[in-house]
């Protein structure tokens, strides 16, 4: 039986906008059970006609999401329980990919690994500066084999490349939004949320008809994704268990 995890996943709508909240006191890192949580939250936005906008955002003002918890990798003694928990954040991407509406994320800090995934899934993602990016999968002996899909899909492949090969490496919340993770970047927190709020303001008095039409057109030549992110967690699962990165994983546990 799982352990209760700390943290909480959360939705609240007001009119035809949609907030989901995730906290996790390890960074807004995501144990399996915030996943499922996650991936659900979305799931239900698609089915609900009365919402119009979801905007993703994760508690305290620190980090947006550091990924994979590393308390729960940690624990991984087989390839099926590992690919159990990389099935975790192919469930959330895909279920952002077919929710119906738009997603736009609040990016308030730093996105590390699958926090990178999550933003790149976000149809539109509003950044504070300071708010850098990492893939550091590799450093712990895996790969960013699950939300590749969908970071090579908004940066494309060679800045996608420059992440993943270089994985011990910051980049700045401009280069992100150079490359196109991040639609915007601001200066303060102030102007972050204002911006936020009107472009949620236009979303929600927009044609649902015509938004739906328009990310179906935005997400073209995905339809694959959840075969393919399926097998993906496959690799991550038979990667997680092997010694070089059962070692890596231990030591970024007592980090």
């Amino acid at each position: 039986m799982q352990e209760p995890q700390p943290g909480f996943v959360k939705s609240e709508r007001h009119g035809s906008v949609l907030t989901i909240e995730f906290f996790h006191p390890s960074s807004n890192s995501l144990p399996s059970s915030m996943l499922h949580e996650l991936a659900t939250h979305f799931h239900g936005a698609g089915l609900d006609d009365e919402i119009r906008v979801v905007v993703l955002r994760s508690a305290g003002d620190r980090a947006f999401c550091a990924g994979a918890s590393f308390a729960e990798l940690s624990k991984i003694n087989s390839s099926r329980d590992g690919e159990d928990f990389f099935t975790g954040f192919a469930h959330v991407i895909n279920s952002m990919r077919k929710c119906n509406k738009f997603i736009v994320a609040r990016i308030q800090g730093k996105c590390v690994g699958g926090g990178v995934g999550i933003a790149a899934a976000a149809d539109y993602a509003i950044a504070l500066a300071g708010s850098e990016i990492k893939l550091s999968e590799l450093e712990i002996g895996i790969g960013p084999f699950v939300v590749g899909p969908a970071v090579e899909r908004k940066i494309g492949l060679s800045a996608f490349s420059q992440l993943t090969i270089d994985a011990g490496s910051w980049r700045t919340a401009e280069w992100a939004k150079t490359r196109g993770l991040y639609s915007e970047v601001h200066a303060n927190v102030q102007d972050l949320d204002e911006s936020l709020q009107r472009l949620v303001n236009h979303l929600s008095h927009s044609s649902p008809q015509a938004m739906k039409e328009i990310k179906k057109m935005l997400w073209h030549d995905t339809a694959h994704w959840d075969q393919l992110l399926a097998e993906r967690a496959k690799i991550s699962g038979a990667l997680v268990i092997t010694p070089m990165a059962q070692k890596a994983i231990a030591l970024s546990n007592k980090a």
